[in-house]
């Protein structure tokens, strides 16, 4: 806690930082253009980021009652905003899962391997979901060649689409490659033990075949469901294209219905994500903002640009953040 403390500090004084190199040069007018929104596409904007929770709280509900009939969609919807709250104040947003699995054993009847399972397989559905976004995202732009070619952002990109993609079939290999992922793991930490980077080879590979034996564990619970697989990338996918979707909305709050259309902002939201992953801190703060303005600058003025991504980041990050803290302070018994 005393960590998320100060974690959470720091975050408000680069949030600050930041608010003041977007807003030192344009100040009034973009006071002027916030003022002149029309709060029926703001509520638009905030009423897909909730589909997103939702969809992404069904998805992590449809997991866990595979094998636990007793939990609700409530309880789904509860684990999944505390975990947002999580994920905002941690770098790499690395402290959600965690916590879903503590919940998840805290609440009820749940043991810490089959959690680790559920929350396994809903990562898994998640990862893919998000790499055949990707692909639609890079053919689109190759087809309408919407943003100017760079070679440091091109590259940016397609190392972020690489890894994205290594991870899905990473989970995939070692899930349902048992002897292939245990002939690496074994030799590899030889290897690592070789050349000192791995001090106890035992007990490393003891740990990492636990590891492993998870993973396996979940293979067998969506080999015994094999729809849910399709619906949990499916309802991930439908989570996606609301979430990319909203600084659409955002930019017709302002009055504008030409500058940007559906599949102009579905991709340069994809790419604003890709960019946001390499940046170690909570809520890729700096990251997000850089490639927000690179991408969305492509279709908007300076002045639209910059009251967006206010907009936006307050929707899409502050939101859920405040909604986890919010039900983190109240409901005391999932997580204590």
């Amino acid at each position: 806690m005393k960590k998320l403390k100060h974690n959470a500090i720091f975050l408000v004084l680069l949030t600050g930082i930041i608010l003041f190199f977007l807003l030192k040069d344009n100040f009034e007018e973009i006071v002027h253009t916030l003022s002149k929104m029309n709060p029926f596409w703001i509520i638009i904007a905030a009423l897909a980021m909730i589909l997103y929770l939702l969809l992404k709280s069904w998805v992590l509900y449809l997991t866990v009652n595979q094998e636990e009939k007793h939990y609700t969609f409530l309880r789904s919807w509860k684990h999944n905003i505390i975990a947002q709250f999580f994920n905002g104040v941690t770098p790499f947003s690395t402290g959600g899962q965690p916590m879903e699995i503590y919940m998840l054993h805290k609440h009820g009847k749940t043991s810490y391997p089959m959690a680790t399972n559920m929350i396994l397989e809903t990562f898994i559905f998640y990862q893919t979901a998000l790499v055949l976004f990707g692909i639609v995202a890079v053919i689109l732009n190759s087809t309408f060649h919407f943003f100017a070619q760079t070679s440091f952002l091109s590259r940016l990109i397609l190392l972020g689409f690489t890894i994205n993609t290594l991870v899905a079939v990473a989970l995939f290999l070692i899930m349902f490659a048992k002897n292939v992922t245990g002939w690496f793991l074994k030799h590899g930490i030889s290897f690592l033990n070789k050349v000192h980077i791995v001090k106890n080879k035992e007990q490393v590979l003891a740990k990492w075949e636990s590891r492993l034996m998870e993973f396996h564990e979940c293979a067998k619970v969506l080999k015994k469901h094999p729809l849910l697989f399709g619906k949990g990338v499916v309802y991930h996918f439908l989570s996606l294209a609301f979430f990319y979707a909203i600084p659409l909305f955002i930019v017709y709050a302002l009055g504008d219905f030409t500058s940007l259309n559906i599949i102009e902002a579905i991709v340069a939201s994809a790419y604003v994500l890709i960019i946001g992953s390499f940046v170690p801190i909570p809520g890729a703060a700096g990251g997000i903002e850089y490639g927000f303005l690179t991408f969305f600058g492509a279709f908007l003025s300076n002045g639209k640009l910059s009251c967006v991504l206010l907009i936006w980041r307050a929707i899409t990050y502050y939101f859920p953040i405040i909604l986890g803290a919010i039900e983190f302070s109240f409901d005391k018994g999932e997580v204590r």
